[in-house]
């Protein structure tokens, strides 16, 4: 997930410039279905009983999951493509997004399962 969206780069040079910026007490993720650098994550699904992921990240460069994501659907809710951060459950920052390794579609009830160690955050 290389991308990080205009807010997660504002607020990592307040960081650098030692601005004391409000840094995220939790990190969500979320599906979508593609997005951009000015609002993150796009197509989120709603409803059917669709629910942003607390993450813990875990390493010391590199960020990774540390343990599995498990998004749980009751009905339909399309291909979803993308993945993305926020910092809030609903609403909220868009932090980073980037494509799936592999689209997820969703054509009735079923879960999607990022693996742990499967959602990356670096310095690229």
């Amino acid at each position: 997930m290389p991308v990080l969206t205009d807010y997660a780069r504002n607020l990592v040079a307040r960081a650098i410039c030692a601005r004391g910026p409000s840094l995220p007490a939790a990190v969500y993720a979320a599906l979508g279905t593609g997005g951009t650098v000015a609002n993150g994550l796009s197509g989120e699904p709603a409803g059917n009983g669709y629910a942003r992921q607390k993450v813990v990240f875990t390493g010391t460069g590199e960020q990774r999951n540390a343990e599995a994501l498990r998004f749980v659907f009751t009905a339909a809710a399309g291909t979803l493509t993308h993945v993305g951060l926020y910092d809030a459950a609903a609403g909220g920052n868009a932090l980073a997004f980037g494509p799936l390794t592999q689209t997820a579609p969703v054509s009735g009830a079923g879960t999607v399962t990022l693996a742990a160690e499967a959602l990356t955050i670096g310095a690229e």
